[in-house]
């Protein structure tokens, strides 16, 4: 499981500049800068601009800083990653460093991501577990619609051509019913027009009538 996750994260920043992404250049070289340090040993971080930021309620706007909480996230994962895998005695600071500036990050994705009301389908999660790409998730369900979608169609197209047989077969045999029941629904039809364009329900006082029987 480990060794999927870092490679998942090793493929979603590598070559991305990480300053790009809202991270500073102490924080992005290896040792980094010492920004002062409290008795617990734990290094005192800059404040997230996003946090102080006026709350929008945009929900576009409010998406897009909860993305770019998860891209700065995955950069400090990443760095992280790097610091462990060539630890040293001389990592300790830079690697305290990192922690508390991933636990700020994970708190700041999380108060973001409050204003946000978005659902992931589990099927998401499990394809980034996987270390596949999230949007086959889409590819899959948009193949899947355009199938159904074909399905539908031909049931619908069968259902009219037997429709249009049998009025032909009845109009051979029963020609007088045949010429009724196309009145009454010439009839029906124009009754509800009438009616759509009463009530207004649509804009242009409109609606679409079936006129062929």
């Amino acid at each position: 499981m480990k060794v999927r996750i870092s490679r998942w994260i090793n493929q979603r920043t590598e070559g991305k500049d990480y300053e790009s992404i809202g991270m500073d250049s102490s924080q992005a070289s290896t040792l980094g800068t010492t920004a002062g340090s409290g008795g617990n040993g734990l290094v005192s971080t800059q404040t997230n601009d996003a946090a102080n930021a006026t709350p929008v309620d945009d929900p576009k706007q409010n998406l897009n800083q909860v993305m770019n909480s998860i891209q700065k996230t995955l950069g400090l994962l990443h760095q992280l990653y790097l610091t462990v895998s060539s630890f040293n005695a001389a990592s300790q600071l830079p690697l305290l460093q990192r922690l508390n500036s991933l636990v700020t990050e994970l708190d700041n994705m999380a108060k973001l991501s409050e204003k946000c009301n978005i659902q992931v389908p589990m099927e998401v999660l499990n394809l980034i577990d996987d270390g596949k790409n999230p949007d086959e998730f889409t590819r899959d369900v948009l193949n899947g619609c355009i199938a159904k979608n074909q399905v539908t169609k031909g049931r619908t197209d069968a259902f009219k051509s037997l429709r249009k047989h049998l009025l032909e077969e009845l109009e051979q045999t029963f020609p007088d019913e045949v010429e009724s029941y196309r009145e009454i629904r010439a009839s029906a039809a124009a009754e509800s027009k009438r009616l759509a364009q009463s009530q207004n329900i649509l804009q242009n006082g409109d609606v679409k009538v079936k006129t062929e029987l």
